[in-house]
């Protein structure tokens, strides 16, 4: 029998303050960070942990379960100084119009084995996929939870996913993944893998300890570095991201191999690179796929947005010439 939900309703709500520099809560929980949370109402339902949470944001404030005032706001990164944050970023208008298009995003602080799994089935996969998958696990190994009669479910541990039998979690459509997520789960389970000990470790070698796990290459290892950890200056280069480096930050020029990608934006973007590469993706994602692309009248080192043009930053626009 399984055990009895855990279960909280809007009337035991808190308020937390807004930070100046703002929060767009529904985009930072649909801009591909995360993958679980729900719509209700007008918030959103979801998990921390083993436990009910439910955000509804607005007024300045955003409004949480009483006495998770804490773990809300260190999870929505609240003390993130974002216009500081900004200030940083290189000054050119591809740059510019994803940070305008992306006002109140804020990098989530996630629980690291929930976001090392997450990942881990996230290859080749699209966001909608994702969350699909990341569904399926927590309604077949996780709690059971409800937020006002609404039913959903927590993250399984790396305990419960250790236990569980390959067959089982390709049910949950993770195909190919499923062998890596076992591994990892058992290696993680058993103590070979410390991932709360990781976090004493400096970025490379944290990237290094990651990519030794099964399921886990640079590109994963970067997601779990910037969502898990909280390495702001970590940037994952997905296929999003390299099409942007490529058809904005390298137009005209040679085509770049992946390591000159990633030592590029590892020192044109600044220490929160992290921070300009998810907005960067989010813009792309919600611009280019509705078939706002490459123009040939836009010139060399441009593209064509909403109707204007996007130049090619200078090398003195933040960061190192490409």
């Amino acid at each position: 029998m399984s055990a009895a939900p855990a279960t909280t309703g809007r009337e035991g709500l808190a308020a937390l303050s807004v930070p100046a520099s703002g929060l767009d809560l529904d985009l930072t929980l649909q801009s591909g960070q995360v993958f679980h949370w729900q719509r209700e109402g007008p918030g959103w339902v979801g998990a921390l942990g083993n436990a009910p949470v439910y955000l509804e944001a607005g007024g300045g404030e955003v409004r949480v379960p009483e006495g998770m005032e804490t773990e809300v706001g260190r999870y929505l990164a609240l003390d993130h100084d974002l216009e500081a944050i900004a200030a940083t970023f290189p000054k050119d208008s591809a740059m510019e119009e994803a940070l305008g298009f992306s006002q109140g995003m804020r990098i989530l602080r996630q629980p690291v084995w929930e976001c090392l799994a997450t990942f881990i089935t996230s290859s080749m996969k699209q966001v909608s996929h994702i969350a699909q998958m990341s569904h399926a696990i927590r309604r077949r190994f996780g709690r059971r939870l409800e937020w006002g009669g609404r039913e959903f479910y927590a993250y399984p541990g790396a305990d419960r996913l250790a236990g569980a039998q390959e067959a089982e979690l390709r049910e949950c459509g993770l195909g190919y993944r499923a062998a890596n997520l076992l591994k990892t789960a058992q290696r993680v389970a058993g103590g070979q893998a410390d991932l709360e000990g990781y976090a004493r470790l400096g970025d490379e070698d944290l990237r290094k300890a990651l990519c030794d796990l099964p399921g886990v290459g640079e590109k994963v290892a970067n997601c779990v570095l910037l969502f898990g950890y909280g390495r702001l200056g970590a940037v994952p280069v997905d296929v999003w991201i390299g099409r942007i480096l490529r058809e904005v930050y390298f137009k005209g020029k040679r085509a770049p191999t992946a390591a000159r990608m990633k030592q590029f934006a590892a020192t044109y973007f600044g220490p929160y690179a992290g921070y300009a590469q998810q907005y960067l993706f989010h813009h792309a994602r919600q611009t280019w796929r509705r078939g706002l692309a490459q123009t040939k009248s836009g010139g060399k080192g441009s593209l064509k947005k909403g109707g204007r043009k996007v130049q090619e930053p200078s090398p003195s626009g933040g960061g190192s010439k490409p």
